[in-house]
C-alpha cells in the first residue's frame, strides 16, 4: 500500500503562498514534477502512491481523462500562484507514466508549456517501464519535446525480476534503449536495484555489465528497502524470502562504484552516476534545495521554504480541483534551522559536497574526527587556505585525508569518501548538533 502522508498545517484552498516565499523565489526559475499514479500491476516492493485499474475501479474521477483534466487545473492554479515563471526542468514520474498513450503524455507536457515557458535548454524527462513502449511511442515523445528518458531496468536476471514482480523480460531493455537512441533522446538513464532476496554478487555484476554494454548516459543504483505494508515485507516476515543482507548490499555498492567509474561515469550523488554533462538536473534541484511544484495525486512541492503535499487518491485529487480548490492536503513552513539541517542531510550526499560554512561551530569541531576515520574529505581546488579555522582542522588529521584548498573556509566543502557513502546516515548523525 502507498505510504502515509506526513502531518502538517492547513493549506489555503486557493494555493497561495506566503509573501516571504515569493520574495525569496524572486525571478528564479522553478522545476515541475508531474506524477502519473497509474500502474498495470503493483510490484511487491513498492509503496509509492500508485494504483492499478482494479484498485481504482470505475467510480467518477478514477479515469485517465479525469486525471488529465485535474492536472490541467493544477497547472493553471500553479501559474496563478507563481506568475510568469521560467521552468528549467520537467520530470514525469509515477507510477508508470508510459501507461498513458503517447499523445496523452505529450499533451501533459504541452499543458505545462501552456502555463510555464520552458528554458531553451530545459531538461524534460519521463520515467518508463520497458514493457510499456515501442519505437513509435518513443519517437512521439521526442517529437513532443521530451529529451531525457529513465528506464526501470532493475536487474538483468530473470529470477531477480520475478522476486521484484517486474513485468519486463531482461532482454527488453536492450530493445528500448536502442529505440530511444534512434528516436533522438539526448540522454538515456537506467535504474537498477541491488540487494533483492536471492540475488548474489555475481547476479548484480551481470546486471551492471549488461547495463554498461548498452552505453547509458546515466545510471541510478538503489539498495532495496523493504517497506512496511508491502507484499515483499509480508513475504520476508513469513519466512518465504530472506531479508536483504547489509554486508552484501555494501559489496554491491562498491562493485557498482568500481564498474561504473571504470566505464567513465562519475559519482555525483550517493546512488547516481553519469557521463559528463548527463547529471539529472531535476534531481539536483531537489538535493540543492531549489524550488519545484509537484503536480498530481500525492505530489510534494517546495517553494521558498514552504513545503506542501497533495491529497493522495486520484479520485479525491480530481474532486478537489473540480471544485476550484488547491489539492494540497497540508503544508509546513520551514524555519531557518530546519532548512539548514536539510541542507546538511541532502548536500552531504552530493559529489560536489556541502559548504563547511553551513555547519555550526560545534559541528565543525566534529569534522577532524570524521576525517581521521576516513569518512569524509574537505577540499576545494588548488591549495591550502590560510584561514585559521582550516589550519586548526588540518593540524588534527593526516595530510592524505585532505584535498587542496584554494578559497577561504566559507568556500571549502565537505564530502563523503566511499567508506563514508556506505555509512552516510551515520555520518550525518555524528555531524549534526
Amino acid at each position: 500500500m502507498p505510504s502515509a502522508l506526513p502531518a502538517g498545517d492547513p493549506a489555503p484552498a486557493d494555493g497561495s503562498l506566503p509573501a516571504s516565499a515569493l520574495t525569496e523565489l524572486g525571478d528564479e526559475p522553478v522545476s515541475l514534477y508531474l506524477h502519473v499514479p497509474f500502474c498495470a500491476t503493483r510490484c511487491g516492493y513498492c509503496d509509492f502512491n500508485t494504483y492499478t485499474s482494479a484498485e481504482l475501479g470505475s467510480a467518477p474521477g478514477s479515469s485517465r481523462q479525469a486525471f488529465l483534466d485535474a492536472t490541467q487545473a493544477e497547472l493553471a492554479l500553479a501559474a496563478g500562484v507563481l506568475g510568469e515563471r521560467r521552468v528549467d526542468t520537467v520530470f514525469v514520474g509515477g507510477g508508470t507514466p508510459t501507461l498513458l498513450a503517447a499523445d496523452e503524455l505529450v499533451g501533459l507536457l504541452a499543458a505545462a508549456r501552456q502555463h510555464f515557458p520552458l528554458s531553451d535548454d530545459a531538461e524534460v524527462t519521463t520515467e518508463c517501464n520497458p514493457e510499456s513502449v515501442d519505437a513509435g511511442y518513443l519517437e512521439a515523445l521526442v517529437a513532443g519535446g521530451f529529451n531525457r528518458i529513465s528506464f526501470g531496468m532493475q536487474s538483468a536476471r530473470g529470477h531477480v525480476l520475478r522476486v521484484l514482480e517486474r513485468s519486463h523480460t531482461p532482454g527488453r531493455v536492450a530493445d528500448v534503449v536502442g529505440w530511444a537512441r534512434a528516436a533522438g533522446f539526448g540522454s538515456v538513464s537506467l535504474d537498477l536495484i541491488y540487494g533483492t532476496p536471492g540475488e548474489s554478487l555475481d547476479d548484480w555484476r551481470a546486471s551492471l555489465e549488461t547495463a554498461l554494454a548498452l552505453a547509458p548516459d546515466h545510471v541510478s543504483a538503489y539498495a532495496l528497502i523493504v517497506e512496511e505494508g508491502t507484499r515483499l515485507a509480508a513475504q520476508i516476515r513469513r519466512g518465504d524470502l530472506p531479508a536483504p543482507i547489509d554486508d552484501l548490499q555494501a559489496d554491491c555498492y562498491e562493485l557498482a562504484d568500481d564498474l561504473l567509474s571504470a566505464s567513465g561515469m562519475g559519482w555525483y550523488e550517493l546512488s547516481n552516476w553519469s557521463r559528463p554533462g548527463h547529471q539529472c538536473r531535476h534531481n539536483l534541484a531537489y538535493w540543492r534545495g531549489a524550488s519545484w511544484w509537484g503536480v498530481g495525486p500525492g505530489a510534494h512541492s517546495h517553494v521558498g521554504g514552504v513545503r506542501w503535499w497533495n491529497v493522495k487518491h486520484p479520485r479525491r485529487y480530481s474532486a478537489v480541483l473540480a471544485q476550484g480548490h488547491s489539492p494540497a492536503a497540508a503544508r509546513e513552513l520551514l524555519d531557518a534551522d530546519a532548512r539548514r539541517v536539510e541542507r546538511v542531510l541532502l548536500e552531504s550526499r552530493l559529489g560536489e559536497g556541502l559548504e563547511l560554512s553551513v555547519l555550526t561551530a560545534s559541528e565543525r569541531a566534529r569534522v577532524p574526527d570524521l576525517l581521521a576515520r576516513g569518512l569524509i574529505e574537505v577540499g576545494s581546488d588548488d591549495r591550502w587556505s590560510s584561514q585559521p579555522e582550516v589550519n586548526n582542522l588540518r593540524s588534527s588529521v593526516p595530510d592524505h585525508r585532505w584535498s587542496s584548498l584554494s578559497r577561504p573556509l566559507a568556500d571549502a566543502r565537505l564530502r563523503l569518501t566511499r567508506k563514508g557513502r556506505l555509512l552516510a546516515d551515520a555520518v550525518v548523525r555524528d555531524l549534526l548538533d
